[in-house]
């Protein structure tokens, strides 16, 4: 995979197919949302020796002194985001030697002398291959030194819009989807006035053929190369939109992640963090959300065991059952209640029918 491999994205019929992988619109996007900002802040402290060896090509001859500072700080990046989606879904073999070679003396000097002739140059300078080198590097470096500032000005713009959308009032669907894009992201002249589009300015639109994941057949697809990372997560996010695809926040771990359809998913596909049985956000969100309706005060089952108590009382105070045998009642009534909390069972068949108060009272007594 070469540089603009890794920044680019061929779409079709929801879809995005990225490094040999196929994935619903908007995943790569949405993951992006879940980088944590610990990565952030040591790639932004990383991407400034990149900066530096920029400015010595940009505005001088370039400074082979900041070449090794350089080199080290790109593997130091590659090994940060070796496990952190959605770099992680990158197939690149060797990434090590590539770099190796990549911020080698050879491939600068070749960037410095593609760079002198740059100015004055003609169609046939810019298509030579003999500064292949030297523009590989100079494609590279753009890419690594703002990646951490992009990614932390990504996130400010995209997860205020997320957060909207994951508000419990929002209806997830296209229409809702679209106006609530409108008003985040209103049409502008000038690209330059909107940070939020800022990484969308500098992309190349083709088209290709690919084969379909499911049949092997060849399809027509928008292939697209841009110039950043964060302006292909930008646009993965936004294509998923398009097509009804869009950020929810798990209940459980606080992750993002994408659903497409407008149903009220709940939970991520991951399982929760810190969970000591390593059961799914699903599997612990579920029982969450069973034991608080347990608890709830509008329980059908705690409100029949509430009624049944205040028939106990009224007998008691009326004198038509003794004190050891309201006590015997009341304790029934309770452990049937708790009974019912732990089996659905039991709480949907006999529970209703153990609880009417003459079979509680025929229990006690037959207990006393």
């Amino acid at each position: 995979m070469n540089t603009n491999d890794a920044v680019s994205l061929d779409f079709w019929n929801g879809l995005a197919f990225y490094s040999g992988k196929s994935f619903p619109c908007g995943t790569i996007g949405c993951d992006a949302l879940n980088i944590p900002a610990e990565v952030i802040e040591k790639l932004k402290e990383l991407c400034t020796v990149q900066y530096a060896l920029i400015n010595s090509l940009t505005f001088g001859p370039g400074n082979p002194a900041l070449l090794s500072a350089a080199r080290e700080s790109a593997q130091q990046i590659a090994k940060l985001l070796k496990n952190v989606k959605p770099f992680s879904y990158m197939d690149v073999p060797d990434v090590e030697g590539r770099i190796e070679r990549i911020f080698s003396e050879a491939y600068l000097n070749n960037a410095i002398e593609y760079s002198t002739v740059f100015g004055g140059s003609t169609l046939d300078i810019l298509s030579d291959p003999k500064y292949e080198q030297g523009k590989t590097l100079l494609r590279t470096l753009p890419v690594l030194a703002q990646l951490g500032y992009s990614l932390e000005q990504y996130q400010q713009t995209m997860l205020s819009f997320a957060e909207k959308l994951n508000d419990p009032g929002f209806k997830r669907t296209p229409q809702n989807i679209a106006t609530l894009f409108g008003e985040c992201f209103p049409k502008i002249e000038k690209f330059e006035n909107n940070a939020a589009w800022m990484a969308m300015t500098n992309a190349t639109t083709q088209y290709t053929t690919l084969l379909r994941p499911d049949s092997k057949t060849p399809v027509i697809a928008k292939h697209m190369i841009y110039v950043s990372f964060v302006g292909m997560f930008r646009s993965d996010l936004y294509e998923g939109l398009c097509v009804g695809h869009a950020p929810k926040k798990c209940r459980t771990c606080g992750r993002w992640f994408l659903t497409i359809n407008a149903r009220p998913t709940k939970y991520c596909g991951g399982y929760a963090p810190g969970d000591k049985r390593h059961r799914s956000c699903r599997q612990v969100g579920n029982l969450k959300g069973r034991k608080e309706r347990e608890l709830a005060e509008d329980n059908p089952n705690v409100e029949l065991y509430k009624k049944r108590l205040d028939s106990i009382n009224h007998r008691l105070r009326r004198k038509n059952a003794d004190k050891p045998l309201g006590k015997m009642m009341k304790k029934l009534a309770k452990d049937k209640m708790q009974r019912s909390k732990n089996s659905v069972d039991y709480a949907n068949g006999k529970y209703i029918q153990e609880m009417e108060l003459d079979a509680l009272e025929a229990e006690a007594k037959a207990l006393l």
